[in-house]
């Protein structure tokens, strides 16, 4: 299963390669996808990896660097060592060409609602409980509560029946 999704991913991404290239007449080398406060992002490098001074593996430890934000302590000398080289080739050449594309996920930021279970202490579960029971009679009787306003809007004859609604009151006739 993981495999054949690897395989599908990797098919849309060269698919992509191409609609981007019969869009915008250049292609990308290698391409990060990220999400970051809402944002959906898509950073396009068009680095020539065949004239490139990094190998793939010091590539990959650059990008761990540059989009894991990883502090300098946390790599090996060796991988040190490299990104010290790229931030100096950095300072020296030009930066890379790069382009972002960039979308919203959400219209508005939305809270993350997930109330994940936790194990609780006997008193808490006992309070829990007891909570819990109350809360549909609290819910029941706010729900059946009318409206005043309403009220004094409908005039009530002795033929007509009034409805109790959640939302509303309205006469049946």
């Amino acid at each position: 299963m993981y495999s054949r999704l690897v395989t599908d991913l990797y098919n849309e991404i060269k698919s992509l390669r191409q609609v981007w290239f019969h869009k915008n007449h250049k292609k990308w080398t290698n391409l990060t996808i990220s999400v970051e406060n809402y944002q959906f992002k898509i950073e396009y490098d068009y680095q020539n990896l065949k004239l490139s001074q990094f190998n793939s593996y010091e590539r990959h430890v650059i990008w761990r660097y540059l989009y894991l934000k990883l502090d300098l302590h946390l790599f090996s000398k060796k991988e040190q060592q490299v990104i010290k080289k790229y931030v100096e080739f950095v300072a020296n050449n030009q930066q890379p060409k790069r382009d972002l594309y960039m979308e919203g996920i959400y219209k508005q930021p939305v809270k993350n609602i997930v109330d994940y279970e936790k194990t609780l202490s006997v008193d808490e579960a006992l309070a829990r409980a007891e909570k819990m029971q109350e809360l549909p009679k609290e819910k029941k009787h706010h729900f059946l509560k009318k409206n005043p306003v309403i009220e004094d809007i409908i005039e009530m004859d002795d033929e007509e029946e009034l409805v109790n609604n959640q939302i509303l009151n309205w006469k049946k006739k």
